[in-house]
């Protein structure tokens, strides 16, 4: 009997004819050099006809970043960091802030890594090299190993490892969460060997003729019609999926942000993501010593390393307040307030910063205006911590304000937003008496997640800038917003570059 095969399929199957042993798809897809969907149709269809057997084998490969050795030769950081420590053997956090700040490392990668690698302890206030870490000076951790073989491997699977003398599962545990350096994604792999039947089959009469998807008029005149086969359609297989243009997922809750706020009759506002010290922490009553000011929390700038500040009567009038209370009827944190600390330059820690110009400059009720911008503050990273981040800011001067109109205000905004489940908890802010925190319930981590600040402005923040009446404002985070809105455990994945997510999000989500 004549078997009838395209040349694909002859080509696949002459190769599984010539070898001793069992082949993967992917070794099949490079010597041959057709596709890949080609191959696999090619052998699901012998599959059915019992001329091979395909055995699935589940595996986890591991893939570098595309700039992993040029990480590998700097170092990641707390390889950067381990000489400085083993050479002090203790280090005050406060100092390692410092180096970390001078060298360009970042420094919760460091304590969060070199901990996990168990070279690093915590305790109280220093940093502590420990024996493994002096150890590992001069020896390289398993997942550097694996990730100089990736570079050389194409595809590397961590259960190949073993072979190099490298532990898999120390690989694993050290790059499964590290994205930034590699991922560690599953893969099936597919062996096929061709079956008795298949090597009897194949072995006798084969007929070899050529597939298209129409014939020319070229194909009929010279007779190769004959050795050509129409390609068959198959209506029932999925379609290319096709994915309509849409902006990227942190940027539509922006624009949802600024629509909700419009249309609550806010007017919008923009000021500068570098601010002095005084418009982002004096004006806003925050004392000079406090923690929020520190280093370790706000990134100081040091080109330009002086602010313009306002008029020298709105200077006066906030150091008065700072010291005695000037006419607020406080009594003022009681230090003496230093000019050159609110010239400082800093990348605003809030968009209050905003709100607080707003108000300086026009202070007369009513009015209700809102920010949206970037902030940047010296957070350890985590699932729901970023160093730079988006917040919406807002206040409303209105004589009859009161704590009912912001925490309807902000119920209204968070409906608007497709949020129900929200609550308020007291809270506290230099700037604001009472305070409130938004809190909304996150399903995926089963706990109430953080969402922003709020509260009525002090006379200590309204009175120096002219403003006699009550102020409601708010500074709200938007990344967990967008973190919650589609279903994200970490909010680092909102930067990621998935462009697969990004295309699959549902446009109405």
């Amino acid at each position: 009997m004549t078997i009838t095969l395209t040349e694909e399929q002859w080509k696949i199957f002459s190769l599984l004819l010539k070898s001793s042993t069992r082949k993967a798809a992917h070794e099949i897809v490079a010597e041959t050099g057709l596709d890949h969907p080609i191959v696999m149709g090619s052998l699901t269809y012998a599959e059915g006809e019992g001329w091979v057997k395909i055995e699935e084998e589940p595996r986890e490969e591991l893939v570098p970043a595309e700039n992993i050795a040029e990480i590998l030769k700097n170092g990641v950081p707390e390889r950067q960091f381990l000489p400085i420590l083993v050479e002090k053997g203790k280090i005050p956090i406060k100092e390692v802030a410092e180096i970390c700040n001078a060298k360009n490392i970042p420094m919760n990668e460091i304590i969060k890594w070199g901990s996990q690698r168990e070279w690093i302890n915590k305790d109280k206030g220093d940093l502590v090299v420990t024996e493994a870490g002096r150890k590992a000076l001069n020896q390289k951790d398993a997942d550097e190993l694996a990730l100089e073989l990736a570079i050389k491997l194409s595809p590397l699977y961590l259960d190949s490892l073993k072979a190099a003398g490298i532990d898999a599962n120390r690989v694993k545990m050290l790059l499964d969460k590290r994205p930034v350096l590699a991922k560690i994604k599953p893969r099936t792999i597919r062996h096929t060997e061709l079956t008795s039947a298949g090597k009897k089959a194949l072995s006798t009469d084969v007929k070899v003729i050529r597939e298209k998807n129409q014939l020319t008029s070229e194909d009929i005149t010279n007779g190769d019609w004959s050795n050509i086969r129409l390609r068959k359609y198959d209506v029932t297989l999925a379609a290319e999926k096709v994915y309509p243009a849409k902006i990227h997922l942190m940027q539509k809750i922006i624009q949802q942000a600024r629509k909700a706020f419009l249309e609550m009759g806010f007017t919008e506002i923009v000021h500068p993501m570098v601010e002095s010290a005084f418009w982002n922490f004096d004006a806003l009553f925050q004392p000079q010593d406090h923690p929020a000011r520190d280093m370790q929390d706000t990134f100081y700038l040091a080109r330009p390393a002086d602010a313009q500040l306002p008029a020298k009567e709105m200077i006066e009038r906030v150091r008065q307040t700072h010291e005695n209370g000037w006419e607020t009827g406080s009594t003022g944190w009681g230090y003496n307030w230093n000019l050159e600390r609110a010239r400082q330059t800093v990348l605003r820690t809030h968009t209050t910063a905003s709100s607080i110009r707003a108000l300086a400059l026009n202070p007369n009720p009513p009015r209700k205006v809102f920010c949206v911008g970037k902030v940047f503050r010296n957070e350890a990273i985590s699932y729901k911590h970023l160093p730079e981040f988006f917040q919406v800011d807002g206040i409303i001067i209105d004589e009859n304000a009161n704590l009912a109109t912001l925490l309807g205000t902000l119920t209204e905004f968070y409906r608007k937003m497709g949020f129900n489940r929200i609550k308020f908890k007291p809270g506290f802010f230099p700037y604001t008496e009472p305070s409130a925190e938004a809190f909304f319930y996150m399903e995926s981590k089963k706990a109430w997640i953080e969402l922003g600040g709020s509260g009525i402005f002090r006379p200590e923040v309204t009175r120096p800038f002219g403003c006699n009446v009550p102020v409601l404002a708010w500074g709200l985070g938007l990344d967990r917003l967008a973190m919650m809105r589609y279903g994200l455990s970490d909010i680092r994945e909102l930067y990621w570059s998935d462009l697969d997510r990004l295309k699959e999000v549902s446009l109405c989500q």
